[in-house]
């Protein structure tokens, strides 16, 4: 989640979350195939209290999201909400908590087992990976340090086809102190041992690896901030842009190109996924045209789907590989598509 997108929609509540363009951009030279023009948008959830995120699909057939709560935003007689990960179920349309305290969860994925894989987050949060057995509900830090130094704010994450774990560490919110001296990517090697291995990103913020493995999307998402400034002043954004690295067999990662610059129209990119042809699904809070951007490899726009403060994105499995799910505002939604998404192999 970034911060641009979570001012969005506190500046934007006179109009949405409930301000939904159900309607798919209806402009055939952006929407080659992916999703067909008369294709409305259902909300399914809308009870968060800032914002939701990390939205991933168990291979349970239910839907996982995080609910990111932020100091006196979410506070009550009952106290501060510490963080929550919801558990929808499909096939009668409810929503339960999974899980809280969340440890501020941000990203979600499922690895080749079936295990819940998280990255949680800063202000009163992790600031670590976990990993939850589905089985038997146990959770365990797989790793909270890196060089002996807690991490920034673990935001999201990818598997590659070995099991190997990536994930984003940048930092928008939090009291805690930053004591990484770069917000990098990280990788997770089978045997625990975490490696930085992306230095030039900027602020990463989502991440995706490519069918073929060979490619690592990495969004950079630089709002200038950490935390928020005083009424009337304003960082200086950096880096806004979809970035591509070519993924080694290793785990190392290079970076090869700007695969779509943001920075002329405001909107930064947040979580991201991709389909079985390697399309990209890209959150964009861009103040223009806000949605789900999709994009070729070669950075070519295919399509948009017009949403207000999208977060994260994620595709169904088995019957609902061709459904979209979509975390935006408070709400999760979801959108009939004409592509396959794509998961890692079960083991």
């Amino acid at each position: 989640m970034s911060q641009t997108a979570l001012l969005y929609l506190l500046i934007g509540t006179a109009i949405g979350p409930s301000w939904v363009n159900t309607e798919v951009v209806n402009q055939p030279s952006r929407s080659q195939g992916v999703v067909a023009p008369d294709t409305r948008l259902e909300k399914l959830f809308d009870a968060g209290c800032v914002v939701t995120e990390g939205v991933a699909i168990g291979l349970d057939g239910m839907i996982y999201f995080s609910d990111i709560t932020f100091g006196e935003t979410c506070r009550s007689s009952k106290g501060t909400e510490a963080g929550h990960i919801w558990k929808y179920d499909p096939n009668n349309g409810k929503a339960t908590v999974f899980r809280s305290p969340s440890g501020m969860s941000n990203g979600i994925k499922f690895d080749a087992e079936g295990n819940m894989i998280v990255a949680e987050g800063a202000d009163f949060g992790g600031r670590r990976i976990t990993r939850t057995d589905m089985q038997t509900g146990k959770s365990y830090t797989i790793t909270g340090l890196y060089n002996g130094r807690p991490y920034n704010s673990p935001n999201d994450l990818c598997l590659d086809e070995k099991g190997r774990i990536y994930f984003t560490d940048p930092r928008y919110v939090g009291h805690e102190p930053i004591e990484q001296p770069v917000m990098g990517v990280y990788r997770i090697d089978l045997d625990g041992s975490s490696h930085l291995i992306i230095t030039d990103a900027g602020k990463p913020n989502g991440i995706a690896i490519s069918p073929d493995q060979r490619t690592l999307y990495v969004a950079s998402n630089d709002n200038g901030v950490v935390g928020q400034l005083p009424k009337g002043l304003s960082g200086y954004k950096g880096r806004m842009a979809l970035l591509a690295y070519d993924l080694a067999m290793d785990g190392s990662a290079r970076f090869r190109e700007t695969l779509v610059d943001f920075t002329q129209n405001g909107g930064p990119p947040d979580g991201l996924t991709v389909d079985v042809e390697g399309n990209v699904y890209v959150a964009v809070s861009d103040l223009s045209q806000p949605g789900i951007h999709v994009y070729s490899h070669r950075g070519q726009r295919l399509a948009i789907i017009p949403i207000l403060a999208p977060s994260n994105v994620s595709f169904g499995r088995g019957d609902t590989k061709r459904v979209l799910y979509i975390t935006a505002g408070k709400s999760l939604y979801r959108i009939q598509t004409i592509k396959e998404g794509y998961h890692l192999p079960l083991r």
